[in-house]
């Protein structure tokens, strides 16, 4: 991800310390595209590369998938996958998620994305949410009250003995006789 022009750069040594890894590691990952300075790249010797802001943010985001067991080669597929979803915009509300075999991006409670199999869309419902809403829209309509009889036959066997000694009467079911003595 490209660097604002004014974007301050941090010093490899700096990066590795703060991410937690090794300067083999941040080298390695330059070298081969995973995560390239974008501040400013080692231009031969004597130069240091600068990393950004979101280069760090890349780097750590890399280290806690490593850490969950993630293989380098799918961070690689989940970081180009990033980048490519995110066109230019901060990725700060999006969530990664890993079992340690795949990797998901939640962009909301409603989208979730399987970031290994192409953007997959991943079916999942936050049930607080439809608690929420159900809440809100049943929040202004009639509601109905049951009758005694319907009241005892969804709560049971007990309700309906209680409804019907209230009501001075018989249980609709008697009960099955105990074992003889």
């Amino acid at each position: 991800m490209a660097a604002r022009p004014s974007e301050p750069g941090f010093r490899g040594p700096i990066v590795y310390k703060l991410v937690g890894i090794t300067y083999r590691q941040l080298d390695y990952w330059a070298r081969t595209g995973l995560v390239t300075p974008s501040v400013r790249a080692a231009d031969g010797s004597g130069t240091q590369r600068l990393y950004s802001f979101t280069d760090v943010v890349e780097l750590r985001i890399i280290k806690r998938l490593l850490d969950a067991g993630v293989s380098l080669r799918q961070i690689r597929e989940a970081i180009g996958y990033l980048r490519r979803e995110s066109g230019g915009k901060p990725l700060s509300d999006v969530t990664l998620m890993s079992d340690g075999n795949r990797i998901y991006a939640c962009h909301s409670n409603e989208e979730v994305v399987d970031v290994l199999s192409h953007g997959q869309a991943v079916f999942g419902i936050a049930v607080g949410r439809v608690w929420a809403d159900t809440e809100g829209d049943l929040a202004h309509l009639p509601g109905d009250q049951p009758a005694g009889d319907e009241l005892a036959t969804a709560a049971g066997p007990a309700a309906e003995a209680a409804v019907a000694d209230a009501a001075g009467g018989v249980p609709p079911r008697a009960a099955p006789p105990g074992p003889q003595g």
